[in-house]
């Protein structure tokens, strides 16, 4: 049925299949240019996570931060000189004038509880800042070193550092959209009708319209707020950091990754392929292969609206290797039969090429495939997109490779071959003598692969941390790591702790409050002991935690105003008249993000030190999880852990799960495919097993040289298993052609395969390895560790497929040949 399609239409009318082939190309290549990146903190949460829903809640109660950024300034003189205090006020009003800067916070701005009367009622009546035209600098230096609220928040502990917090105008209908498409998903995932999937398409796309409007000024935002720091360079070091700009950082750096470093590889890839075959047809007929098929991937991902995210950001990348491995095992059959029949004419050539690998290009490609499907299983949708992206994109491949290989060759004339890298470069030759002559060795040292890969998984690390995402020169590492290690972390938590209604009645019926009407939403009566000795029980756990930063909550203000007592707590009666009496702009500072008498809760907000090589973000979840059982108990109320913290581990620990834990799984369905592929129960686990001892290798290394499993790494699970199985399946293809060519000799076929597909994979590895060794100089770490990890497992594989497997074929002898 393929030869007639072939002889009878494809080879028949080469001119019409490439016009119709382009033609459809130039239709998807319209929709590319539909295809969006999306570096949002959103693309990184678990879909159906009940802490996201929690979050959420949790930020509609309180101020979230997110609308937020900060400024470090560093400056050369003292802190509070009056040239620091001068140039902190000068940045502050250049950054006021910014149009979507609602208002600026620094040093100058806060209250100075400490500044003036010790007395309650008078300082609530009278507060204090460095503006005041009588605040003392000594007090005031006192207190920012040692207050509770401003060492290590708003001042560093040395105080050379300080932090001016840029508040940007809260846009409320991002909010409104964001929770009307999150209606509406919810809604049409619980009932599919037609109306509630038109109702979500709708929203989605007056959401993402709306989004990709805000991301323009929130990118001219950040290009605004940086120049004026650079006009303030002179004053000190000043630094930017917060969610917005690291979200504009890095869809900068994907963006930049995707064009330059895509180039890059496309001008290594033709180099490379040239001096392999040193003629232009076998360097531009790949290279035009992999164009067609990355910009048709691209066009099936804006139709359907699949957006380009930090996870997906290497597809294009991976759909290099995919189609050069394709398209790489056609040239060399194509070479092999031209070398070995030189008379023969171009169309039997070419028809012979396209069905000897038809069969063993499907079961390579349809095996990739379920490799980046097992994707799916994670309830992340990016990660669930890049199983998509990744299946459509390979299938593209292989339709575009068959399609317009056979033709463009049917429109060029036959030439003779360049065949002296394949004389005096022969690896697969001496592979094959390996195998041959060093059986022991072989088996020695994949014995000592498995002893390095189950040592080195367990010394793999399951974490996720952002500053490690960006080298040390690059802005957004150098912003991250000063506030994270001078301004109390970066990475948030927060603990709502929910106190029993009835137990808060209890807690009430002292002198004090039999004095006023019993009213729970009264802070007169709220202020219970046993709401102020959980708070200060719950802040101080974290804060002895040596991997959390600044811990702010109520028990802040408590060690506050024990100080302003003179070592004496502050009684309901005080804490009620702070609450109340304190002027907004202060309050909102110092208590309201932190208690919600109307909700009967407490909240306590976290940073963690992510630049700690020692945080392990999981245990620390954990433990206190479990901690805060002893301090906040039943009979007190709830507690629960939120933030984006929680929310990212949840999402790292769902993908480990579902990665890694699945592989066996995958494994198993490649030996099922493989059983009637090879009609071999025994080549089936050897193919099974020769690729799982390398990819192991590969685990171990990362286990062993520190590298973390996080969202990026996570994925070379798939993408190692897709890729070894793609050399196997061609390899285990033409050794049972060459088997019964030479009668059953095992030796003879192992020797003749080596000499025919082994040097399409040669030519495979050595192209995407050096090719890959590129993003090494990308300015985002999880790109060079995709890099250096591909690099890695392409080598690995190769060396598996053509040593490993060959060697237990000719130990096992699993074909019958009759």
């Amino acid at each position: 049925m393929l030869r007639k399609l072939y002889e009878g239409f494809v080879l028949k009318f080469p001119i019409f299949v490439l016009s119709a082939l382009l033609l459809i190309i130039a239709a998807l290549a319209y929709q590319s240019t539909k295809l969006e990146v999306d570096a949002s903190a959103e693309t990184l949460l678990l879909e159906g996570d009940a802490d996201l829903q929690f979050m959420r809640e949790v930020s509609a109660r309180y101020p979230s931060g997110l609308d937020m950024l900060i400024v470090s300034f560093a400056p050369e003189s003292d802190l509070l000189s009056p040239k620091s205090l001068r140039s902190i006020d000068e940045i502050s009003k250049d950054l006021k004038k910014i149009e979507r800067v609602d208002s600026v916070m620094s040093i100058l701005d806060v209250p100075l509880l400490e500044n003036g009367s010790s007395a309650i009622k008078e300082l609530i009546n009278d507060i204090t800042t460095l503006r005041s035209s009588y605040a003392n600098l000594e007090k005031a230096r006192e207190e920012l070193l040692t207050s509770p609220i401003y060492s290590e928040n708003i001042v560093s502990k040395d105080l050379k550092t300080t932090a001016i917090v840029v508040m940007l105008k809260p846009d409320t209908i991002y909010a409104d959209l964001l929770a009307k498409r999150n209606q509406a998903r919810a809604k049409a995932e619980q009932n599919r009708t037609k109306e509630n999937e038109e109702a979500l398409t709708a929203a989605i796309g007056e959401f993402k319209h709306y989004r990709d409007e805000l991301r323009i000024k929130e990118k001219e935002t950040i290009i605004q707020i940086r120049a004026v720091l650079k006009e303030h360079k002179d004053d000190g070091a000043l630094f930017l950091g917060g969610v917005n700009m690291i979200a504009v950082d890095m869809i900068t750096f994907v963006k930049s990754d995707l064009v330059y470093f895509g180039a890059i590889l496309f001008a290594l890839l033709a180099l490379i392929l040239w001096i392999i075959f040193r003629q232009a047809r076998y360097v531009v007929l790949p290279l035009l292969i992999c164009i067609l098929s990355i910009v048709s991937t691209a066009g099936i991902l804006g139709f359907f609206g699949w957006e380009v995210t930090v996870i997906s950001s290497n597809f294009v990348a991976l759909q290099l290797i995919l189609t050069i491995s394709i398209v790489l095992h056609l040239i060399v059959r194509y070479r092999e039969l031209a070398s070995k029949y030189p008379k023969v004419a171009q169309k039997e050539l070419v028809l012979l090429t396209v069905l000897s690998k038809a069969n063993p290009s499907f079961f390579a490609v349809f095996t990739t495939i379920i490799g980046f499907l097992s994707l799916m299983l994670s309830n992340i949708k990016p990660v669930i997109n890049l199983g998509w992206m990744m299946a459509s994109g390979i299938t593209m491949s292989l339709i575009i490779a068959f399609a317009a290989f056979p033709v463009i060759l049917m429109l060029i004339p036959k030439k003779a071959l360049y065949t002296k890298f394949e004389k005096e470069f022969a690896l697969s030759r001496l592979c094959a003598a390996i195998v041959d002559k060093h059986g022991f060795f072989i088996i020695g040292t994949a014995v000592c692969m498995i002893i390095f890969t189950i040592v080195g998984i367990q010394k793999i690390r399951v974490e996720n941390s952002f500053i490690n995402y960006f080298k040390p020169s690059t802005q957004i590492y150098q912003g991250m790591q000063n506030i994270d290690q001078n301004l109390g972390g970066t990475t948030p938590m927060d603990v709502i702790v929910r106190f029993n209604t009835e137990e808060m009645a209890e807690g009430g019926e002292d002198d004090f409050e039999a004095e006023f009407t019993e009213d729970k939403n009264d802070p007169k009566y709220w202020f219970t002991p046993k709401v102020t000795n959980t708070a200060l029980k719950v802040h101080d756990y974290f804060e002895n935690n040596e991997f959390v930063g600044k811990v702010q909550s109520l028990g802040t203000m408590l060690k506050v105003g024990e100080r302003l007592n003179g070592g004496r707590e502050l009684d309901s009666f005080e804490l009620a008249l702070i609450y109340e009496k304190l002027p907004e702009k202060y309050r909102d500072m110092i208590l309201s993000p932190y208690i919600s008498i109307e909700n009967n809760e407490l909240r306590f907000t976290m940073r963690l030190i992510d630049s700690d090589p020692n945080l392990k973000r999981n245990e620390l979840i954990q433990k206190a999880d479990e901690d805060l059982k002893g301090i906040v108990t039943p009979d007190i109320g709830t507690y629960r852990l939120s933030g984006a913290m929680v929310l990212y581990n949840n999402m790292l620990q769902s993908l480990f799960k579902s990665q890694i834990l699945t592989l066996g799984a995958v494994a198993l369905v490649f030996f099922i495919i493989f059983i009637p592929l090879f009609s071999s129960v025994k080549a089936s686990l050897t193919a099974i097993f020769s690729n799982l001892v390398p990819m192991g290798v590969v685990f171990g290394f990362m286990g062993f040289a520190g590298i973390p499993l996080d969202m990026m790494t996570i994925t070379v699970a798939a993408i190692s298993i897709g890729m070894g199985v793609d050399n196997t399946i061609h390899y285990i293809y033409r050794f049972k052609e060459e088997l019964r060519l030479h009668g059953g000799d095992y030796t003879k076929a192992m020797y003749a395969s080596h000499n025919s597909a082994g040097y399409a994979m040669y030519y495979t590895t050595i192209s995407t390895a050096l090719g890959f060794g590129v993003l090494v100089f990308s300015n985002f770490i999880p790109t060079i560790y995709f890099g250096m990890l591909t690099v890695a497992v392409m080598i690995m594989v190769f060396f598996g497929a053509i040593i490993l497997l060959p060697r237990l074929l000719l130990i096992f002898k699993p074909f019958k040949i009759r």
